[in-house]
C-alpha cells in the first residue's frame, strides 16, 4: 500500500477573522465573537489574535473573558457569513481532491494522495496563499501520513503556516505535545491519563495497548494506535454522510431553573423535540444522557439504557427525569439543560418490549405520535403541543422552541 498524503486545512481565529474583514479597524484591538449575554448564551465563540495573547478562551463565559482583558470588544456572530466563507474554502479544495472531509465550519481533510498537482507540501502553501489573496483570511496547514498527525500539524505553527509530520520526524514533533492535544481527548479522558502520569503523547505511546484498553476502554485502542502513528483512517470523500449516532436537543433558559417543576417542563420540551427527529428519521433510542450546567457553569453528564428501545416522548422524558432526580442536589439553581438519546438502531429491526409493556397502548401511542408527526410536518412544529410543553417553552429562548433538524447538543453552549 502506498504512502498516504493527507491535509488538515484549520482557518485561523474564523469567526473572528471574518468579521474582522468588514472591520479592519478590529485587527488592532482585542476583540471576540460572542454570544448573547442578554440571552444567556454568552459565551467566547472566537477571538482575535491580541485577545488570544491576553489569555481569552474559546467557550469561557463572557464576564471570565473581561476580567482577564478589561478592553476586550464583543461582537455578535454572523452565522450566515461563516457559511458563506466556509462553502467558498471547500469549493477551493474540491479543485484539488473530491476526497474532502469537513470537520466544522472552519476546518477539512484532504487526501492529495496521487495528486499531479505537485507535492502534498506545495498544495498546502497554495492553499494558504490562495485563502489569503482571494478570500482575505488565512489558515494553517498540516501535512501527515494519517488523519490524527495532519490535525496536528495545523495545530502547531499558526496562523499561517504549514507543518510537514513524517514517518522519520513524528516522534520528535508528536511525542512532546500535551496528550490532550491529541485527537478525541476530551476532557475526562485527558483526566484519567494524567492521573496515571501520562502527560504527552509519547507517554501514551509507551504504554501498553492492552493497558490503555483496560482503562479507557475500546477508544484506548485508537487512542494509542493514533499515538503511535498507526491511524489508518479513511478521509471521506465529499458526498459522504456521516451515520446519525445520536439526536438531541439542549437549551439555556432565559430565567434560572430553580425547582424541579422548571426542570420538568424544559425537560417534556427537549423530550417532544427528540422524540419527533427519532420518528423522523424512523429511529428508536435505547440510551437517554442528561447534560446539565448551573449557574456556576458546572456541568456534567449522566446516562442510562431505557427499559426497552423507544421514540416515545413520554419514555424519554420519564428517564431524564428519573437521571436528574438521583444525580443533582439543588446546590444551586440550573442554567441549561440537554437530552440525548444514543444506541439508535432503525425501526425495521426488532424491537423487544419488557413485560410491562402493553402491545394496544403502544399501537395507541404510536397512532397519537404519527398523528401529532403530520400535523407538525404540515403546520409546523408548534402546532400541536400538551400543556406541560407550553408552559417550558415560555422559559426557552425564541430560536430554542423550534425543533432543531441536528442531531447533537446546540454548539453554542
Amino acid at each position: 500500500m502506498s504512502e498516504r498524503h493527507i491535509l488538515h486545512v484549520d482557518q485561523n481565529c474564523f469567526f473572528a477573522s471574518v468579521e474582522m474583514k468588514s472591520h479592519p479597524e478590529w485587527r488592532n484591538i482585542p476583540m471576540a465573537v460572542g454570544g448573547d449575554s442578554e440571552k444567556r448564551h454568552g459565551i467566547i465563540l472566537a477571538k482575535n489574535p491580541l485577545a488570544q495573547a491576553c489569555g481569552v478562551k474559546t467557550a469561557e463565559a463572557i464576564w471570565q473573558a473581561k476580567q482577564k482583558c478589561p478592553d476586550l470588544l464583543v461582537v455578535p456572530g454572523h452565522f450566515e457569513q461563516y457559511v458563506y466563507y466556509s462553502e467558498r474554502i471547500r469549493e477551493m479544495f474540491l479543485q484539488y481532491t473530491d476526497i474532502v472531509e469537513p470537520f466544522g465550519l472552519d476546518e477539512c481533510w484532504l487526501d492529495v494522495t496521487g495528486s499531479s498537482m505537485g507535492s502534498p507540501e506545495e498544495i498546502a502553501d497554495e492553499i494558504r496563499a490562495r485563502v489569503r489573496d482571494e478570500l482575505g483570511l488565512s489558515c494553517s496547514v498540516g501535512v501527515s501520513f494519517n488523519k490524527s498527525f495532519a490535525k496536528l500539524g495545523s495545530d502547531y505553527k499558526k496562523p499561517d503556516a504549514t507543518t510537514v509530520i513524517t514517518r522519520e520526524n513524528f516522534k520528535e514533533i508528536v511525542w512532546p505535545l500535551p496528550v490532550s492535544d491529541l485527537l478525541f481527548v476530551g476532557k475526562a479522558t485527558s483526566a484519567a491519563l494524567i492521573k496515571m502520569n501520562v502527560r504527552t503523547i509519547g507517554d501514551l505511546a509507551s504504554l501498553s495497548p492492552d493497558f490503555v484498553v483496560s482503562v479507557l476502554g475500546k477508544n484506548g485502542h485508537y487512542l494509542w494506535r493514533s499515538a503511535n502513528g498507526l491511524d489508518d483512517d479513511p478521509v471521506n470523500p465529499a458526498s459522504y454522510e456521516r451515520p446519525l449516532k445520536s439526536v438531541g436537543n439542549s437549551t439555556t433558559t432565559l430565567r434560572d431553573m430553580e425547582n424541579r417543576d422548571d426542570v420538568w417542563k424544559v425537560v417534556c420540551v427537549l423530550s417532544a423535540q427528540v422524540a419527533s427527529r427519532l420518528r423522523k428519521h424512523h429511529f428508536f433510542a435505547g440510551t437517554v444522557v442528561i447534560w446539565v450546567r448551573d449557574v456556576d457553569l458546572k456541568s456534567y453528564e449522566k446516562q442510562r439504557a431505557l427499559p426497552a428501545e423507544t421514540n416515545d416522548e413520554k419514555e424519554i422524558a420519564k428517564l431524564a427525569m428519573e437521571l436528574f432526580d438521583e444525580s443533582y442536589d439543588w446546590h444551586a439553581p440550573l442554567r441549561s439543560f440537554g437530552v440525548r438519546t444514543t444506541h439508535l438502531s432503525d425501526e425495521e429491526d426488532y424491537h423487544q418490549m419488557t413485560i410491562f409493556e402493553n402491545a394496544e397502548k403502544i399501537m395507541k401511542d404510536d397512532k397519537v405520535n404519527q398523528t401529532v408527526d403530520e400535523l407538525r410536518a404540515r403546520y409546523g412544529y408548534n402546532i400541536v403541543m400538551k400543556g406541560t410543553q407550553l408552559e417550558g417553552k415560555n422559559d426557552l429562548s425564541p430560536e430554542d422552541r423550534e425543533d432543531h433538524p441536528h442531531g447533537g447538543f446546540r454548539e453554542d453552549l
